[in-house]
């Protein structure tokens, strides 16, 4: 790609940052010079979202005032949830612009997206209404972002009492924070834990975007925008339900914990009702977030977010076609949407009979006009099948236990055609980078997937498939004797029908004796 230039707030030609291309979450591959080695060139925005607590909010100014990153190239934009009475203009120092919407309860999420809009830099910082940042707290949020496009900053916070501090307490301490509150009892972060597992985020577990918190986050305002911002319908928990959607995204989710910022209060204060507001949003997080650690494998059950997007790529008969649809949709794992590509010559009466038959179904889309990315955008895993293949069932667990951690298992079907699962991250950074989903981590192939068929050029169909279906569905009606007997008077029918069609079939075939004579 060519190289992209920008412009910083003094209209000087600075860099712009690009979309990353290490593999996996691996974020220690990128080029980013070290905090003591930073030259800021790019506007940041701080995003406050506030609602009534102006003593908490001078503490947050206070330490705001104190960051070494440049004053001139960092504007604070405080988003007051409908405050009573409204938020006035804070006396500060600081380039200090107040946003101000309605009270409709709760409205962290909807803050967080109004403050972003209105931010006139690129690199968002957010920052909730009572945290106090330390010095290089906003130095080291933006110094990534300076070099990559798509990153989430995971800043560390620690929760303090601040009983007896004032905001001129923070101007006027001689050294760090951690410094004036050493002597204070406080709440570990709880993101250390999260490192540990993961090896710091750069193991290849599918769950690193538990650690994300919106209090003290950073990330790109195009990318923030393409992710699709905060879900204005949560009230809390929104900081998790987003850092899932970015990170099936492709986002790169960087620890940050010299982002460090002392949440005013301790975790103690209301626990009873942080853990009852906890539990209930929980099970709200499951129709979003598609990830067995956050929904229950039950069977039967529909999300807003399928877990699976099955793509077939038709180019075979309708009853062909339908008779692979109706597998897939019978696979034993639920939790999927069905899409059928149909090729652009198909005729309208062919479309308007597979439309007829599954198109009422909410699991599908025939002919669907956007592509499986944009429509699914927070979906996890993607299958590719071919349309000539007699689906097993059963094998969208086979094809996610072959993937394994792999970005991509595919299966060789022969004759030119392949069965894939691929992990939706890379696909979107492959979008992205104009690079292969390959280079975003490993890909294995499938030896074999079990009792699987693939019908080669010139068959003509599914006809003894369909009909060995609908024997095995009339079989599961049978309820006792006289139900056993009707299938298989019914059954021997048919079996004299197919005999037959068969011996005039042949006969059609056979060349004419008499012709020529």
């Amino acid at each position: 790609m060519s190289e992209v230039r920008a412009h910083g707030p003094s209209g000087t030609a600075v860099h712009s940052p690009r979309p990353n291309t290490v593999p996996y979450n691996d974020w220690r591959r990128l080029d980013v010079p070290p905090v003591d080695a930073f030259e800021p060139t790019l506007g940041v925005s701080v995003i406050v979202p506030y609602y009534e607590a102006p003593a908490k909010l001078a503490l947050t100014l206070a330490g705001l005032e104190g960051q070494t990153y440049p004053r001139h190239l960092f504007e604070v934009v405080i988003v007051d949830d409908g405050s009573d009475p409204p938020l006035e203009q804070p006396k500060s120092p600081l380039n200090v612009t107040v946003v101000h919407q309605d009270d409709r309860g709760v409205g962290t999420a909807r803050a967080r997206n109004n403050g972003a809009r209105a931010a006139t830099h690129d690199i968002l910082v957010f920052l909730d209404g009572d945290m106090i940042a330390e010095a290089g707290w906003l130095a080291e949020h933006a110094r990534w972002h300076h070099v990559v496009a798509d990153a989430l900053t995971l800043g560390f916070y620690a929760r303090v009492s601040v009983e007896g501090v004032d905001a001129a307490t923070i101007r006027d301490r001689p050294g760090s924070l951690r410094e004036l509150f050493s002597d204070r009892e406080s709440d570990p972060p709880w993101t250390e834990r999260h490192m540990v597992r993961t090896d710091n985020f750069t193991s290849t577990h599918d769950d690193l975007f538990r650690a994300v918190s919106g209090g003290n986050l950073g990330v790109g305002k195009p990318f923030y925008l393409q992710a699709g911002g905060s879900d204005e319908t949560y009230s809390r928990n929104e900081d998790t339900e987003f850092g899932y959607r970015a990170y099936i995204q492709g986002g790169l989710l960087v620890p940050a914990p010299d982002a460090f910022a002392w949440h005013q209060g301790r975790w103690l204060e209301d626990r009873a009702a942080k853990k009852k507001q906890a539990t209930a949003l929980r099970a709200r997080l499951m129709d979003r977030i598609a990830h067995p650690d956050f929904r229950p494998q039950s069977d039967g059950r529909t999300f807003a977010v399928p877990q699976y997007v099955v793509t077939i790529r038709a180019h075979q008969p309708p009853a062909q076609i339908l008779h692979l649809a109706e597998q897939v949709l019978a696979d034993p794992v639920h939790d999927l949407v069905l899409r059928i590509e149909l090729p652009d010559q198909i005729g309208a009466d062919d479309l308007t009979s597979i439309e007829n038959a599954l198109g009422s179904d909410p699991r599908v889309r025939v002919a669907p006009t956007r592509c499986a990315l944009a429509e699914f955008r927070a979906s996890p895993l993607h299958i590719d099948l071919p349309g000539c293949v007699d689906y097993t069932a059963g094998l969208v667990s086979q094809l996610s236990s072959a993937l394994g951690s792999a970005v991509q298992a595919t299966y060789e079907a022969g004759d030119g055609q392949s069965i894939s699962i691929t992990r939706a991250w890379a696909r979107h950074r492959a979008q992205r980078t104009g690079l292969e989903v390959q280079h975003f981590g490993e890909t294995v192939s499938i030896d074999a997937l079990p009792r699987l068929r693939v019908q080669r050029s010139g068959e003509t169909g599914s006809a003894s498939a369909t009909a060995k279906t609908r024997a095995l569905a009339e079989l599961r009606r049978v309820r006792d004797i006289r139900g056993a007997w009707r299938f298989l008077k019914w059954l021997s029918q048919g079996f004299r029908w197919w005999v037959a069609r068969g011996r005039k079939v042949r006969d059609r075939s056979r060349p004419d004796q008499t012709r020529g004579t």
